[in-house]
C-alpha cells in the first residue's frame, strides 16, 4: 500500500510564499508521476502541477504558472510544491497524488491512484 503524507500548509498573507511537502512511502522509481491538486468546499478537485518522474517534465495549471514550482528530492522520497506570490484565490486544501499509469497525462484526477490526506493553505488578503 502506497502512503502519501503532506505537510507544510498554513496561513500566509497575499504576496507571500509557502512550501508544501509530500513524502511517499514507496520506492520512487516505481512511480510514473506525482501531482498536486487543490480543492475548495463545493468545488471539484482541480489540477495544480505535476511532475513526470522518469522524464523530469513538469506541468502547471495556467492559474499558477510562473508562481508555483513542483520539484522532488528522490533521496527523501519527497515532492515539493513551492508557492510564491500567493493570492487569496489560492486558498484551498492541497493534495498530493501518485500515478503508476505509464499512459497518464498527469493532469486529471483519474490519472492518479494514491492520494494524501490534504493540507490546508489559507491566503489572507
Amino acid at each position: 500500500q502506497v502512503q502519501l503524507t503532506e505537510s507544510g500548509g498554513g496561513l500566509v498573507q497575499a504576496g507571500g510564499s509557502l512550501r508544501v511537502s509530500c513524502t511517499v512511502s514507496t520506492r520512487l522509481f516505481s512511480i510514473y508521476g506525482m501531482g498536486w491538486f487543490r480543492q475548495t468546499p463545493g468545488k471539484e478537485r482541480e489540477f495544480v502541477a505535476a511532475l513526470s518522474w522518469r522524464g523530469g517534465s513538469s506541468f502547471y495549471a495556467d492559474s499558477v504558472k510562473g508562481r508555483f514550482t513542483i520539484s522532488r528530492e528522490s533521496a527523501k522520497s519527497t515532492v515539493y510544491l513551492q508557492m510564491n506570490s500567493l493570492k487569496p484565490e489560492d486558498t484551498a486544501v492541497y493534495y498530493c497524488a501518485a500515478s503508476f499509469l505509464g499512459s497518464a497525462t498527469l493532469s486529471s484526477v483519474n490519472d492518479f491512484q494514491y492520494w494524501g490526506q490534504g493540507t490546508q493553505v489559507t491566503v489572507s488578503s
